[in-house]
């Protein structure tokens, strides 16, 4: 793998690990509060939702991860892209229907890593 598209990749992985931590550990705490800008009782009212949206960020970090230690390049590649084009959909549509921010977040590093992957960096 190139290294660019691997930093890149992992950078996401990274990313992604540490939305799963929020979302699903720190939800609550005044941590994940700042984070998504909640109120304690809409913290509260929603720890059950936010740790299902972890979950799922939980599931696109390690298939990241599953092509950076994937021992086929051509098949790693092709991983990269999956898990990295979910997460520009992802991020897309949270942009649009939760919060602009997640565009920038999520959707926008994706998708240089996505460029990155491409063009074999």
């Amino acid at each position: 793998m190139a290294v660019l598209s691997t930093a890149a990749t992992a950078l996401m992985a990274l990313l992604h690990t540490y939305i799963l931590v929020l979302e699903m550990f720190l939800w609550t705490s005044p941590r994940g509060r700042k984070a998504f800008k909640l109120t304690a009782e809409f913290a509260e009212q929603t720890k059950t939702l936010a740790a299902n949206q972890g979950l799922y960020n939980g599931f696109l970090a390690a298939g990241l991860v599953w092509a950076l230690v994937h021992p086929v390049d051509v098949f790693a590649r092709q991983l990269q892209l999956f898990f990295l084009g979910c997460i520009v959909v992802a991020g897309v549509y949270g942009g649009a229907t939760a919060n602009r921010r997640i565009i920038f977040i999520q959707a926008v590093p994706a998708t240089v890593s996505v460029a990155l992957v491409l063009l074999g960096l």
